[in-house]
């Protein structure tokens, strides 16, 4: 970013010497247009047609103005040539439509081709050279014509280099794949330039119809070029994208990949993935905001609401250019630096799924390529979710219990024996499981129905999950028994937490619905619990010792000495 101060000092300079260089420049190298004032204006017109096509790479427009600029040099001279190239930036920059922001780009980029030009015709004088005269009558000299083109592409990159240096802290490639472009074409039109100067010498003001149309198909050929190579590289970064979605098997993970590598890909400030709940709100579910993740709370959208409603609508896509196309259309949450928008739907099965939102803070940021290649994204990202998303519900399913929600023996089991493991290789230093048994839980059966029995697991389930919470893990072991592993947790603080589940269940109100007397709607129960704890390494140096030590605390310790109590496995 350039500091607001260097900005004033820009345009301050500008007025300085703007007038001050044209000025010493028409003293020195007065025009040599007497009688030619008409071939100028076309000379004109062809420079600002080139200048209106440009080939914008890495950010940076190239205008191959620098043929056109050699042959006005050679027939006109350096004031006339000057003043050509800095009427033809006002039309390149016209033409990419800066920012406000970037406003600053004109005086540079004028300051920049004054020295470029007066140094290069200077020189090229200096040496002998001589504008305004035809081919042959410059014989003697003719060595000299490379000259003012070879110093002008040096400078022009040293300048480059130089406003990089100062501006951008070198922060910008100078030589990157704009160089490279902009050298080829250099190279492939400068001949133009000469060509043109010569036939205009012979053949007068009807040259520029010879040589500005082999420069117009050159120009669209260049263009569709770049313009195809890169597309073809935003497909193969696509594909490789979808390659990677679809080794994702969770979620989370895939939701976060998209939206980084969308972030990565385009120029994205922000970005967000509005999930579709009950077909009837948009719920946003990521949010990506100058390249950090963040979590605002932002209000849903229903159908034909605000941008992304609009798209979810329609099932098509929209692509804003500025805050003027889309500002009577958006509603709720908009950041205030929008100003491009690129909005896709999430298909599936024909059917919208999800709204991807694309934004960024500079105007005209997205291309209509560029929204066909998210729209091919989208589709990669619809399938790789649905696919985490039913993998998730699988593996749920074979590791929670259905009816408690809770996880169930084979997860358990598979669990323990992994921590027995970290125990083996110094990871852990110790685990403690409590297991716990509902006491007389038959009889609350026989009394008020299976029904019944099924909402007190359940409550249980909950209560012992809102109790132990991220500090161990809580499993149904089987019937009405439940387990609680706790890692790196002694003894000592594992009867403190088996003690605490005793009691909260013991002071905690059951409430049936579902029971089979229909006098009262509602009951209210009471239960206890007998609960027994192991620790290892000292209680077991394995994991089913471990299960078997603790289920042996809890029926010898806790149920034989009279249920509802805490007993501890002791060899």
């Amino acid at each position: 970013m350039v500091s607001s101060i260097k900005k004033k000092i820009i345009w301050a300079l500008w007025l300085l010497l703007f007038p001050l260089s044209l000025w010493i420049t028409y003293q020195l190298y007065p025009p040599h247009i007497s009688g030619q004032e008409i071939d100028t204006v076309v000379f004109l017109i062809l420079a600002f047609f080139v200048a209106a096509s440009p080939m914008v790479i890495n950010g940076t427009p190239i205008f191959l103005i620098q043929w056109v600029a050699w042959a006005v040099f050679l027939t006109f001279g350096l004031f006339i040539e000057m003043i050509l190239l800095q009427l033809t930036i006002l039309v390149l920059f016209a033409r990419v439509r800066l920012s406000k922001k970037q406003f600053f780009r004109i005086p540079l980029n004028s300051i920049m081709f004054l020295f470029v030009s007066f140094l290069s015709g200077a020189i090229y004088y200096y040496l002998g050279g001589q504008s305004g005269v035809a081919l042959k009558g410059i014989t003697h000299s003719l060595w000299l014509i490379p000259v003012y083109p070879i110093l002008y592409y040096i400078l022009n990159h040293f300048f480059i280099a130089l406003i990089n240096l100062i501006l951008y802290k070198g922060k910008r490639k100078t030589f990157g794949i704009d160089f490279t472009w902009e050298t080829l074409t250099t190279l492939m039109t400068f001949p133009m330039g000469f060509i043109l100067y010569t036939l205009y010498m012979e053949i007068g003001v009807v040259a520029l119809i010879f040589v500005g149309i082999p420069f117009a198909s050159l120009s669209i050929i260049l263009n569709l070029y770049h313009s195809s190579r890169k597309i073809n590289k935003l497909l193969q970064k696509a594909t490789d994208i979808g390659h990677q979605l679809a080794e994702r098997l969770n979620v989370d993970e895939v939701l976060d990949l998209f939206i980084q590598k969308l972030t990565e890909m385009l120029p994205v400030d922000y970005a967000y993935i509005l999930d579709i709940v009950d077909n009837e709100e948009l719920h946003l579910i990521r949010q990506m905001e100058m390249g950090e993740k963040k979590t605002v709370n932002i209000e849903p959208l229903r159908k034909s609401e605000g941008i992304s409603g609009l798209v979810w609508e329609q099932k098509s896509a929209a692509l804003f250019n500025s805050q003027k196309e889309w500002k009577d259309i958006v509603k709720g949450y908009m950041p205030e630096k929008v100003e491009s928008v690129l909005s896709v739907p999430i298909v599936r099965n024909s059917e919208v799924i999800g709204i991807l939102f694309l934004a960024s803070s500079t105007k005209r940021a997205y291309e209509k390529s560029q929204l066909m290649i998210v729209d091919i994204l989208c589709s990669h990202f619809a399938i790789a979710l649905e696919n985490a998303r039913n993998y998730e519900k699988t593996k749920a399913q074979s590791e929670r219990c259905a009816l408690t929600k809770l996880y169930n023996y084979r997860f358990f089991e598979n669990l323990l024996t992994s921590e027995f493991e970290k125990i083996r290789t110094n990871v852990r230093e110790k685990i403690s499981l409590i297991i716990l048994d509902i006491d007389h839980f038959k009889s609350v059966n026989d009394r008020y129905g299976h029904q019944s029995g099924n909402e007190i697991l359940c409550q249980l389930a909950n209560v012992l999950s809102n109790l132990i919470e991220n500090s161990g893990t809580v499993a149904r072991y089987g019937g009405e028994e439940f387990v609680i592993l706790l890692p790196d947790v002694e003894k000592r603080a594992a009867l403190e937490v088996a003690e605490q589940v005793r009691k909260t269940i013991a002071d905690n109100q059951f409430v049936l619905d579902q029971h089979i007397d229909k006098q009262e709607e509602t009951k209210i129960v009471h239960i206890t619990a007998s609960i027994g704890v192991a620790t290892a390494p000292q209680d077991a140096d394995e994991p089913l010792a471990l299960i078997r030590h603790a289920d042996r605390a809890l029926y010898v310790g806790a149920k034989r000495a009279g249920r509802n109590r805490v007993a501890e496995y002791v060899k």
